[in-house]
């Protein structure tokens, strides 16, 4: 960010997935089109991820109201643990804000906590932004839990497989 004064908002959200599948379903453009910055009456249509440091990312979401295009740089990437990225809405003309992500492991989970730094002249913006990336959180959710459904009947099939049925023994 160029000089401006600030404000910091956070979002923090909990998943029942590693690091790992969390971090990755943020760099996914499969996986990602489906939450990142997807609104309930839009579709995203482009999910550009370049995921190195000075990589560039563009999401895409048709909305009823028009595209509304979300790009970014990424400026710091630890996996599983941190991503920093700027971040601009095509549609506003100012600096870009800069996104953490820390992504924290918690015995069987991750506690993901997101800080979004922004300048202080957006501030009238803070609960919408807010309300924004919890949307994207508990999309995120989603498919995490969606891929988790997935792996567990292969794992119960792939199971009965390897075990000798009970019937067959002498």
């Amino acid at each position: 960010m160029s000089a401006c004064k600030t404000i910091t908002l956070s979002v923090g959200h909990t998943y029942n997935a590693s690091p790992c599948e969390v971090y990755d379903a943020w760099l996914n453009p499969e996986v990602a089109k489906r939450f990142l910055f997807a609104t309930d009456d839009g579709r995203v249509i482009r999910a550009d991820i370049e995921p190195r440091v000075g990589g560039h990312f563009l999401v895409i979401d048709r909305r009823p109201t028009g595209d509304a295009v979300h790009y970014g740089v990424f400026l710091e990437m630890r996996r599983p643990r941190l991503m920093v990225f700027s971040f601009s809405v095509a549609e506003h003309d100012h600096n870009a804000d800069r996104i953490r992500v820390e992504i924290e492991p918690l015995g069987e989970g991750t506690r993901l906590t997101l800080s979004h730094e922004m300048c202080a002249e957006w501030s009238a913006f803070e609960e919408q932004t807010h309300r924004g990336w919890t949307h994207v959180l508990n999309g995120l959710e989603r498919e995490l839990d969606a891929a988790h459904t997935v792996k567990l009947p292969e794992l119960v099939a792939s199971q009965a497989v390897s075990e000798p049925s009970k019937a067959s023994a002498p």
